[in-house]
């Protein structure tokens, strides 16, 4: 193979436009299916951060929408190996006009004094911090949103509710930073339940819940449920991962998406491939008998063949891959980032595996036309007239 290269470098070229076209749509098809992959590892093959790991999500069994009792945060507290527990409620609400999708942004209502203890990883300066958890209207904003917005500690935001009605004025009093998409703005949940119903007061849309170890996670978030089995108001408690895996996973079944999208893609590169080569066969048939005639054999030939097609198609995936990483680097960084798992613009194993695709897809389209050109006698060969 390695003495053959030069000529393989050489039958790449000698139709230029037909090999750009073909590394331009390899490379497109290529770029969707790496940030389809990149996607996919994410949320299912990932291993999560020492931070995430050591975090558990308790909802209702049910549904997300719906709440469960303040007083199940004490029961948690009490299950061996749990650190911290914090009651967090999704507030959804109006930031000027909803119309426009800039002014849409995460609202968290959550316990002020234990944030930034479940939390670990977000970092903001300790007097912003004590500001927070003093104040009832204060709110601590991402350094992303504050970036969009302009905003700076000591700025004044209206929201006004919709799950909890009533208009909500608060004061940013921090900005923390985050390794993550920080599109996010929390605030003291006792705010709400100020101005809420009492019949509504005192449930929470989940509990995060800071375990002692990682090794625990499985057996805590069993006794979990085990505590709350007989209740009216059972319970599931998972992974960070799982639980944003599942809060995803509201929109349709994400994982067969994404499957069914890269099924598409590599068939679409098959058959772009297999087209290629099959009109570059076509045209060197005269060709491949003048090199019998020199003393190529079958397998020499086959192997030009196949290590053109393969070289083709590597090239492109590569070259599709590293645009994907840009891409990929883009989603992680949007508002939609903050929904999402950690996304790496680059992991070795995507890589790798995209490549390797490539590779395959080259190989598996060009070997009828390169067991059909190994197979031809010289005769044939050198009678045809394409």
């Amino acid at each position: 193979m390695i003495r053959f290269l030069p000529l393989i470098v050489k039958n790449c070229w000698r139709n230029r436009r037909r090999t750009v076209l073909t590394l331009v749509s390899i490379a497109v098809s290529m770029c969707l299916l790496g940030v389809m992959v990149a996607v996919f590892h994410a949320f299912y093959l990932r291993d999560p951060s020492p931070e995430e790991a050591l975090r558990l999500v308790t909802r209702n069994r049910i549904s997300l929408m719906m709440a469960l009792p303040y007083s199940y945060a004490a029961r948690i507290q009490r299950v061996p190996g749990v650190r911290e527990v914090m009651i967090s409620n999704w507030f959804g609400g109006t930031y000027k006009d909803n119309r426009d999708s800039r002014n849409n942004f995460a609202r968290f209502a959550v316990e002020p004094e234990k944030l930034f203890t479940i939390y670990s990883e977000l970092r903001v300066p300790e007097d912003w911090r004590r500001a927070f958890e003093r104040e009832r209207t204060a709110c601590v904003i991402g350094r992303d949103l504050a970036n969009r917005f302009n905003w700076r500690p000591g700025d004044h935001i209206t929201l006004v509710g919709d799950i909890y009605p009533g208009q909500y004025e608060l004061t940013v009093r921090g900005i923390f930073d985050s390794p993550r998409a920080s599109d996010v703005l929390y605030f003291d949940k006792e705010y709400v339940e100020q101005t809420i119903p009492k019949g509504r007061r005192a449930f929470a849309r989940m509990f995060d819940i800071l375990i002692d170890s990682p090794k625990n996670a499985s057996r805590i978030a069993e006794a979990v449920d085990a505590e709350f089995r007989n209740a009216t108001a059972q319970t599931k408690t998972e992974s960070e991962q799982g639980f944003v895996v599942g809060f995803v996973s509201l929109l349709g079944d994400i994982k067969m998406l994404l499957i069914g999208v890269s099924t598409a893609v590599m068939f679409t590169i098959l058959l772009v491939s297999a087209n290629a080569m099959s009109m570059s066969v076509r045209e060197r048939v005269r060709e491949v008998g003048v090199l019998k005639t020199l003393g190529f054999t079958p397998g020499d030939v086959l192997t030009l063949v196949l290590g053109e097609a393969c070289a083709i198609s590597v090239a492109g995936g590569t070259i599709g891959f590293l645009v994907s990483t840009l891409l990929t680097g883009g989603v992680s960084k949007t508002r939609a980032g903050l929904f999402l798992p950690p996304i790496k613009p680059f992991e070795p194993s995507v890589a790798l595996a995209c490549i390797l695709m490539a590779g395959a897809i080259g190989l598996v389209s060009s070997l009828l036309p390169a067991m059909s050109a190994s197979r031809a006698s010289i005769v044939e060969a050198l009678r045809s007239t394409d």
